[in-house]
């Protein structure tokens, strides 16, 4: 299920992890974006009057648009304002835990009450929840730092700290670099070769949105205070397990054209690697691809 959480951005969610998860969370999200709530004139009341009318409209299995229910509100007395105002309203209600996504509705998301859609999902004790998600952080992603961790999951270092601690022995401590790592036991190295292949991926991709230090996935000849940005908010290709660029696409009824945007320069055994990467894609959307380079059509023999 689909909501806003940790950081907080979209995630999907495993039904059984969504209370658990939201109460962890959400109350440092509140706190960080306060100004925000006040700025768009939503004070305590109000927010309880809002989630009290969203609640009433989607009861019973009711499913509805972010449009529908904006008309819901208005009509319930309580002015919607502009987007920003409206999105705030329905950001909170996920902060509360009363609405998560619903089914699709054509081509529109849909909202539905939590209460209905996962009426006997998991509460925890606060320090359960913490060890409980720097297990699940850490067997994935390991190794990572604390600052990783608290980048990630929107904590507070001092919160990191505490979860850390709770995994006890199941995280083991170490030192690369100057730096301090934490990898847990079950996380296990990748057995996968990635000299000669090549990834056209999304963005906020977990390979660079785990790590708030992306250093060791940005191509050598560029630092991090330059790419850390792309990364997270372009959908950047990797070459041999490096940045080395940005892509896009552009889709048409019989075809996707892909745009390559390297920040090196592609020998052509990289450039066959993502012209493979990039007609998978497109086999994927069930289309024929085109492939630029750089505003270029990219041939490789």
């Amino acid at each position: 299920l689909r909501l806003h959480v940790m950081r907080p951005t979209w995630h999907f969610v495993a039904p059984d992890d969504i209370r658990w998860l939201v109460q962890l969370t959400a109350p440092r999200v509140k706190a960080t974006h306060s100004y925000y709530f006040k700025k768009s004139e939503l004070d305590d009341a109000t927010i309880k009057r809002t989630n009290k009318i969203l609640t009433k409209a989607l009861r019973d299995g009711n499913q509805m648009t972010r449009d529908e229910l904006r008309q819901v509100v208005k009509r319930a007395g309580v002015e919607p304002g502009d987007s920003e105002r409206f999105g705030r309203i329905m950001f909170r209600a996920e902060l509360d835990g009363v609405v998560c996504s619903g089914a699709r509705n054509g081509n529109q998301f849909t909202y539905a009450l939590v209460d209905e859609r996962v009426p006997k999902s998991r509460l925890m004790e606060r320090d359960e929840a913490l060890a409980e998600l720097a297990r699940r952080y850490f067997d994935t992603r390991s190794p990572a730092s604390a600052q990783d961790f608290a980048w990630w999951s929107g904590l507070t270092l001092t919160d990191v700290k505490r979860a850390i601690d709770s995994c006890g022995s199941l995280l083991r401590r170490e030192v690369i670099a100057d730096k301090t790592y934490w990898t847990s036991d079950k996380a296990k190295p990748s057995r996968i070769n990635v000299i000669g292949t090549a990834h056209l991926l999304s963005a906020y991709d977990e390979y660079f949105i785990s790590y708030k230090d992306r250093t060791a996935a940005i191509h050598p000849k560029f630092d991090q205070k330059t790419m850390a940005s792309k990364l997270v908010f372009d959908a950047p290709m990797v070459v041999d397990g490096f940045s080395a660029g940005g892509w896009k696409r552009v889709v048409s009824n019989g075809e996707v054209t892909i745009q390559l945007s390297p920040f090196v320069t592609l020998k052509r055994t990289e450039q066959q690697s993502l012209k493979l990467a990039a007609e998978r894609y497109a086999k994927f959307l069930g289309k024929a691809a085109r492939i630029t380079s750089s505003g270029r059509q990219l041939l490789v023999m």
